[in-house]
């Protein structure tokens, strides 16, 4: 099975791509758009032109573990992306993935701006680690 990770955010978008076997996760790309229907344009072309069978998105929840705001607009955008497309969408806490991001760009000698261009990417790719994970202890 092939999942597609989302870390939305208001400007940017990460995406990650990862078969369930062997879990290697690849950061594929940052989408510059804005949250609407034209990211969700994005996601689904991304979907057809990488074989997703399925969609994981970063849920933001609180640090206590409870749905706030940001949470919950991320659930109501994977509505949009489910009346769109058939994919199967599943979540992922994506509490401390900036961080994780944040560490993995710390040592990679590149500049702010290069480490801008492709944090929310690797994010997604975080998160898509972190399901795989779960998914594989589940088993």
């Amino acid at each position: 099975m092939r999942f597609l990770a989302v870390d939305l955010g208001d400007k940017r978008t990460g995406l990650a791509i990862a078969d369930e076997d062997p879990n290697i996760v690849h950061p594929l790309t940052v989408l510059n758009i804005p949250i609407g229907p034209l990211l969700v344009d994005a996601i689904e072309k991304a979907i057809q032109e990488h074989g997703a069978d399925a969609l994981v998105l970063g849920l933001p929840l609180e640090m206590d573990g409870s749905v706030g705001p940001r949470a919950t607009l991320t659930q109501k955008f994977s509505e949009k992306i489910a009346t769109q497309t058939s994919i199967k969408i599943h979540f992922q806490d994506e509490r401390l993935t900036s961080v994780a991001a944040e560490e993995h760009l710390s040592q990679s000698g590149r500049t702010h701006k290069q480490k801008k261009r492709v944090r929310d990417a690797i994010a997604a790719a975080e998160i898509l680690t972190d399901f795989l994970a779960t998914r594989s202890n589940k088993q």
